[in-house]
């Protein structure tokens, strides 16, 4: 009662009063406090430098957390944690914040497991919402993890700790030198030393939502330097989603900044998910995925991810030849097109023993729809604008693998199999569910097309491409192309 006491009687900024202590990271301690003018309890964040910070770093970082706090303060969105107030005193900074008492995100997984498609989607539309709003009003966020995602009993989502962000508008507060936020939720650009964008928070929103639905980290490892070293070059993929979300997490994962989504996107990419999803209401035990390792009364195991990523992996980006490379990703989509999400192999000893098209803005079309031993030569792409066709190449995927030997050219060495399966499928539903498809793909149905392990170990790396076809649903011919003319 004495230490308690004690704890009552400190008074922050002249009308905080310290209740207790409810939190503890690297960043500080949380505090229960009560705001004796208002009569209303709050939470305030007194923050703590890490040790070994030379002075004039220390106080550009001070500077910019007061300012920053300031910021996010004017904020306005439902899944934002409030900031109240910042006080400056006796060498310590205090962020007054909104009390919300509720389980975090990673306290939800690690008790429970992980959670479904469902309730990662309506959580996503809520973080997202949080950070567009937030980049418009220049923010970036900088340590988005699940940590710091907080989820009540009735589904609400709030995003904590804006108090560490940073503006995009100030170079002179932003280059301290200190790496402020979560290693293995920070984006490869931000581990090479650049500043924080809105995108590397997008990408810290994809391993938040893989983590959702998975129950780990996508590059959790044994360690702090063996994470970073995985999301330098590796490539986690998903086992427990697919579809829309899937995509859209694959997408938000590139680890090229310019490669991601934008958050606008993110928003219209996850309108698609929630209409492919079962809505079983926020609530419902059925949006919770049961994890059979989970004893009954207690916490759920832990659970490591699998080891199915590529050591070789220098980086995996997402591309389409000609004007598509620059609109991958830079159209909203429209609504979710009936089609089945298929993927065929082509190369020596695949279904298709060769293709040849290559993508073009109007000659991409195909007179023969895929079918097993079908074989496709540059001299078989017609115009899609003038002659019938059942096929069209709207876009392709490449992956962009290095290899560090000659020796990993022989057929079947450093082959991905089911990674490049899954990861062309993703690829190919993106582009196809984007807005530079038109409406006509709702006759069509779409293939993806992976390379054999022949074709993959092709010494000069033809092969590192996997093509995107749309074809019509009934086999019957169509004139015209389904991709939407870039008007840039």
């Amino acid at each position: 009662m004495t230490q308690e006491y004690a704890q009552q009687q400190r008074i922050v900024g002249g009308r905080y009063a310290i209740i207790r202590e409810i939190g503890r990271g690297g960043m500080g301690v949380v505090w229960l406090a009560e705001d004796r003018t208002i009569g209303r309890r709050v939470a305030i964040k007194e923050l703590h430098l890490p040790d070994g910070i030379a002075p004039q770093e220390r106080y550009v970082y001070e500077e910019r957390v007061l300012r920053e706090a300031r910021t996010a303060g004017r904020l306005s969105d439902p899944a934002i944690v409030t900031v109240f107030d910042v006080v400056q005193e006796s060498g310590n900074t205090f962020i007054v914040m909104e009390l919300i008492e509720a389980p975090t995100l990673a306290d939800i997984v690690r008790q429970r497991g992980p959670v479904s498609e469902a309730f990662t989607a309506r959580v996503a539309e809520q973080l997202v919402s949080a950070l567009d709003t937030a980049h418009r009003a220049g923010i970036v966020h900088r340590d988005v993890k699940p940590s710091n995602v907080m989820v009540d009993a009735n589904g609400r989502v709030k995003l904590t700790d804006f108090g560490i962000a940073q503006s995009t508008e100030d170079p002179r507060l932003t280059t301290s030198g200190t790496l402020i936020g979560s290693p293995t939720y920070m984006s490869p650009e931000r581990l090479k030393g650049q500043e924080a964008v809105p995108a590397s928070d997008l990408w810290a929103l994809g391993a938040t939502l893989f983590y959702a639905v998975e129950g780990y980290g996508p590059y959790d490892r044994q360690n702090t330097a063996a994470s970073i070293q995985a999301i330098m070059n590796e490539v986690a993929f998903l086992t427990r989603c697919r579809g829309p979300l899937a995509s859209l997490i694959m997408g938000l994962l590139n680890s090229e900044p310019a490669g991601r989504p934008t958050a606008p996107q993110v928003r219209a990419l996850l309108g698609q998910a929630t209409q492919a999803i079962p809505n079983t209401g926020p609530t419902s035990p059925a949006m919770w995925t049961p994890n059979p390792t989970t004893q009954p009364g207690g916490p759920a195991k832990s659970r490591k991810p699998p080891r199915l990523v590529l050591a070789a992996v220098a980086g995996v980006v997402l591309l389409a030849a000609g004007w598509f490379g620059h609109v991958l990703l830079s159209g909203t989509t429209t609504d979710t097109p009936t089609n089945a999400q298929t993927s065929m192999t082509y190369g020596e000893g695949g279904a298709i023993p060769v293709f040849e098209p290559y993508f073009s803005a109007r000659q991409s079309c195909l007179a023969k729809a895929p079918a097993d031993q079908s074989q496709y030569k540059n001299a078989d792409q017609i115009d899609c604008l003038t002659k019938p066709h059942t096929t069209e190449l709207y876009g392709e995927v490449k992956v962009d693998f290095k290899q560090p030997n000659k020796s990993q050219n022989k057929p079947g060495a450093g082959y991905p199999g089911e990674f490049l399966r899954k990861f062309g499928e993703a690829g190919c539903a993106l582009i196809f569910n984007s807005d530079k498809i038109g409406p006509d793909k709702q006759k069509m149905t779409f293939i993806a097309l992976i390379p054999t392990t022949q074709a993959w170990s092709d010494p000069d790396g033809a092969a590192r491409t996997i093509p995107c076809l749309a074809t019509t649903k009934d086999k019957s011919t169509v004139t015209g192309s389904i991709v939407v003319k870039d008007d840039s």
